[in-house]
């Protein structure tokens, strides 16, 4: 004997879903409904989110004006063109900086000839130890582009305050073999000097990268 194969049912329109459930929650239902149709509508059409924390219009880690590893002073305006990412560490932290400064390095070579356009700057949070010449030094391991700027023991706090950054120094067994607790993400700032976004530690560098290529297509 043989089965006969049921007919198919058309699928409700997303109109008639709508309907339904408009029906179903009553009229303070239905005023939600409306309101969203467009906005449900248009999902696929929006661009995917950022993988880094959005923070655009904050009021904090505005900019800076500091030395770099080579005694120049620098500022966000001397990027204006390029995505900037500002990274606060210190050149003898075991695992969280390298970490960090690599990602940031294999982030500027997935974006290819782009990765011109994305700026690395750390911010030592050890100025006791990191002198130019260090930095010059521990820049140099991961990209000659990168910048290292200090600002002096006396201009930290404030500096760290204005970015929202901790930082703090633990004892060790001799006077110089102290280290450094730090917040360990990244603020990314866009092309015209405004900050966008905040990535956490261990985002990854493809991720950074896909950031970075959004924030230039925005110019």
């Amino acid at each position: 004997m043989t089965r006969r194969r049921p007919k198919s049912v058309p699928s409700p329109s997303p109109t008639a879903r709508r309907g339904a459930l408009a029906r179903l929650l009553g009229g303070a239902g239905a005023a939600v409904l409306t309101l969203g149709a467009g906005w449900l509508g248009g999902c696929g059409d929006r661009p995917a989110a950022f993988s880094g924390i959005d923070i655009t219009g904050a009021d904090y880690a505005q900019g800076f004006d500091l030395p770099d590893q080579n005694g120049q002073r620098r500022t966000l305006a001397d990027f204006r063109g390029k995505v900037v990412v500002v990274f606060f560490g210190y050149t003898q932290c075991p695992d969280v900086c390298p970490t960090s400064l690599g990602e940031l390095a294999e982030a500027k070579r997935l974006l290819g000839a782009d990765g011109e356009r994305l700026q690395g700057i750390f911010i030592s949070v050890d100025p006791e130890r990191d002198t130019p010449e260090v930095m010059r030094a521990y820049m140099a391991s991961f990209d000659p582009s990168f910048l290292a700027l200090r600002a002096t023991p006396e201009e930290l706090p404030a500096l760290a305050k204005a970015f929202k950054v901790y930082y703090k120094k633990v004892e060790g067994q001799t006077p110089t073999s102290y280290t450094m607790d730090h917040s360990a993400g990244s603020y990314v700032y866009d092309t015209q000097g405004r900050v966008r976004l905040y990535h956490r530690y261990g985002s990854g560098a493809q991720a950074l990268a896909n950031d970075v290529r959004r924030l230039l297509a925005q110019g």
